[in-house]
């Protein structure tokens, strides 16, 4: 019996030695000598020699100085690489489409051939008509509660309010009536927060405010910093984003130009660090023309720099011999960087 045990406990330990040092030891060994880059992350350091990212996972760039990589459902966090999971009849993804193409679709063929449609997507809001019928926001809350409660925020804590709640939380002691008629209407939500109040505030804001949105306003305090509150306003990007599809659904048969569909779809992961060229090349203008307006510089110059950067930083698999040509988005932005300077504040 013993000689048995003995032989299992000799066993056991050999494979342990084999699975749990020997070969990690190997792996480690290999990877550090032959590939030391990719083994420890694909890493990139700045100008500074500080670690800005890696060539693996995506990460957010919203100046206009930079190019934007695609998407992501998980918010760029690589410790919760997921996709939306939303079917196409889902119609959070047909409003998560339509509040990025908005501020970005532009007008083909006819008199605003290329132009951009945000404009009017503004002034006919300001209309404040949507299918013959006045207040567009309320329509909007109404068809669309779950928008209207992602716009509130769903996670809330009463001390560490968000700007749209601590707005939500203020309209609410200026209309008791309107919050009072809510509980009368839903007995099980005795205590509605801000979420809960969500639809019927868009309704009020809607009357009280007809042809403008609650969105975020950054302004210099009496302390001379930036303060951000909620305002009612009548355009800018919130606008542009939230009705771009009431917009199209009322200008069915105006031709838009198509765009990158990578553009607007998040990858599988949500954090696919590449880019099609295709899409890098439809944000080149706005890149260009800002880099060239922070240089005082030609728009022209600037824009064929960097449509030369980015035919050189482009590879496809294969070596080209398949798939579409891509771009790693933190590669070319830190040449964008190397190259005119550090981003402007």
């Amino acid at each position: 019996m013993w000689r048995i045990i003995s032989r299992s406990l000799w066993l056991l330990f050999f494979f342990v030695i084999i699975c749990c040092v020997v070969y990690p030891a190997a792996l480690w060994a290999v990877g550090q000598t032959l590939f030391p880059d990719k083994a420890n992350g694909s890493l990139v350091k700045g100008p500074d020699g500080s670690v800005v990212g890696s060539r693996l996972i995506a990460q957010p760039f919203t100046k206009d100085e930079y190019f934007q990589p695609r998407p992501s459902a998980c918010s760029y966090d690589g410790s919760a690489s997921s996709s939306s999971a939303l079917a196409a009849s889902n119609y959070a993804l047909r409003a998560r489409v339509a509040a990025s193409l908005g501020p970005i679709a532009t007008y083909r063929g006819g008199a605003k051939d290329g132009k951009p449609v945000a404009p009017d997507i503004e002034a006919w809001f300001q209309r404040d008509q949507y299918q013959g019928a006045p207040g567009i926001v309320a329509q909007w809350a109404d068809a669309h509660n779950s928008l209207a409660q992602a716009w509130v925020g769903t996670t809330f804590d009463p001390k560490n309010a968000t700007p749209q709640q601590q707005y939500v939380l203020d309209w609410e002691k200026t209309h008791a009536a309107v919050v009072a008629k809510f509980k009368q209407d839903n007995p099980a939500i005795s205590e509605p927060g801000p979420s809960d109040l969500a639809v019927v505030f868009f309704e009020t804001f809607s009357k009280e405010n007809p042809g403008k949105f609650p969105s975020s306003v950054t302004a210099n305090g009496s302390d001379g910093k930036a303060v951000t509150s909620i305002q009612p306003v009548k355009e800018g990007s919130d606008i542009q984003s939230n009705f771009f599809d009431l917009w199209r659904q009322e200008h069915p048969d105006i031709a838009l130009q198509d765009v990158p569909g990578d553009l607007v779809t998040t990858s599988a992961s949500g954090l696919d660090p590449h880019i099609s060229l295709q899409n890098a090349e439809f944000q080149l203008d706005r890149v260009a023309s800002k880099w060239a307006a922070d240089l005082k510089r030609d728009p022209a110059e600037v824009r064929r720099e960097i449509a030369g950067l980015l035919k050189t930083q482009a590879t496809a698999p294969l070596g080209g011999i398949a798939g579409e040509p891509f771009i790693n988005v933190l590669d070319v932005n830190l040449q964008l960087r190397s190259r005119y300077g550090a981003l402007p504040q």
